[in-house]
């Protein structure tokens, strides 16, 4: 009886492991495909929501923060669950991120042409990334540099980059007046074009690193939202200047 009652339940334990060793490939397709997009594009919003006015509040916290985020995503890396170890590596990558714009935003704000070799920092590591278990960290930063290259290259093409400094060093009421100033500049025609332009050109690679799959993917998602963040901050500017996250 003992021998009987048991024998149905080999087969139905065998069955359940079927099932889960055939869900795992949908459910790897899940996180690549949207989970780690997502939650790149969730982290490029961080800096306007949280870092900006963290950095001017207290600018050597926020720079310090940098080390419980690596430890986390250090911690998450080593997680059993491949979601996890994912989110992790991702954090990583934006820990190099978080830094230079702390190291920035809080001591050399008030000389852009620091910014893009600040948030360069990390990037031998970042390269070196690649061809490593860290390659999502890698390519989440590559991207993010790259839409701030090209975020600064505009400002520069279109002449508003000289007004940089005077924006981040004016009162609050005087602030308001010279972002709106700026943002007026960029709408002219020349400068419309070239921000088309570049928003085309931005829009087409991320096209392309969307259908490559993977990691690039993650990519795709982090110059999107950059490119969008973009436009929201030039809204914000033409709006009301003190939602953009600058002043």
């Amino acid at each position: 009886m003992l021998a009987s009652s048991a024998a149905p339940q080999r087969p139905i334990a065998l069955g359940a492991r079927q099932v889960i060793t055939q869900s795992r490939p949908a459910i790897a397709a899940l996180v690549t495909t949207w989970l780690l997009p997502l939650a790149a594009a969730f982290l490029v919003t961080v800096p306007v929501f949280l870092q900006a006015p963290w950095v001017r509040l207290a600018p050597a916290a926020a720079l310090l923060f940098t080390a419980p985020l690596l430890a986390l995503g250090i911690l998450l890396e080593r997680h059993r669950q491949p979601a996890w170890s994912a989110l992790g590596v991702l954090l990583v990558g934006f820990c190099g991120s978080w830094l230079a714009g702390c190291l920035f935003w809080g001591w050399c704000r008030l000389h852009p042409i620091w910014h893009l070799p600040i948030e360069a920092l990390a990037l031998p590591l970042a390269v070196a990334g690649l061809g490593s278990r860290w390659r999502l960290a890698g390519a989440f930063y590559l991207a993010s540099l790259v839409g701030t290259a090209v975020t600064d290259g505009v400002m520069a093409l279109t002449g508003v980059m000289p007004l940089w400094p005077r924006v981040v060093a004016a009162s609050l009421q005087e602030a308001g007046p010279l972002l709106q100033q700026a943002a007026q500049m960029v709408i002219q025609p020349l400068p419309l074009l070239t921000i088309s332009l570049a928003a085309g050109s931005l829009f087409l690679i991320c096209r392309q690193l969307w259908r490559r799959g993977g990691i690039w993917r993650v990519s795709a998602a982090t110059l999107a939202t950059t490119l969008a963040v973009d436009g929201l901050f030039l809204a914000a500017a033409l709006l009301s200047p003190r939602l953009s996250g600058l002043i």
